[in-house]
């Protein structure tokens, strides 16, 4: 575990870089909550790029999905991610902004458009519909339609500041990064 606060921050950015290249990372699953009205509203996304410099991270999504509305009235949300294998918890302030067009979106969709992964977005229901018949059985989702983009978004995380806590067995150690800096917090 890093001594001193410049080395946990360093470490801190390496591992979420390597959480979006490593499907077996505990990071690269996240859990985002964000508001909807005055309730919490919470679920997992899965991080896709890191870029420190500017302290983003994106994610996808489905651009009917009700964390977009909720994004786009309040930009404010926490991600939440944990790493059994560092026992490492962090939770991220973050400022949220949602893209559904242009050519960022273009680019990624033309990455995804031919994997399973495309088929979230191409549904002609949005996320959360009903869809089958009556007493729970199970229904089949109307086929997508592969010959447009569908309703993929990417979001944006600015990172405003970082919540880390560090699991061992000689004692916890919690450190915060923000505008001001980095210190040192009891866990």
């Amino acid at each position: 575990m890093p001594e001193s606060l410049p080395e946990l921050r360093a470490q801190i950015w390496q591992e979420l870089q390597a959480c979006v290249q490593d499907r077996n990372h505990g990071w690269r699953v996240a859990t985002l909550a964000t508001l909807s009205g005055q309730e919490p509203d919470a679920r997992v996304v899965v991080l896709r790029e890191v870029d420190e410099p500017s302290r983003e991270l994106v994610f996808y999504t489905d651009a009917r999905s009700p964390k977009v509305a909720q994004i786009r009235a309040r930009s404010q949300g926490l991600l939440l991610c944990w790493c059994a294998s560092l026992s490492w918890q962090l939770r991220l302030r973050v400022r949220l902004e949602v893209e559904t067009d242009g050519l960022e979106v273009s680019s990624r969709w033309a990455r995804l458009k031919l994997s399973p992964a495309a088929q979230d977005y191409l549904s002609p229901l949005p996320p959360g519909s009903v869809i089958g018949g009556a007493h729970g059985t199970h229904g089949t989702p109307p086929a997508p339609d592969r010959g447009s983009r569908g309703h993929f978004a990417l979001v944006r995380a600015r990172v405003e500041s970082i919540d880390w806590t560090g699991l061992r067995g000689g004692g916890h150690r919690r450190a915060q990064f923000d505008a001001q800096g980095g210190r040192w917090l009891t866990p």
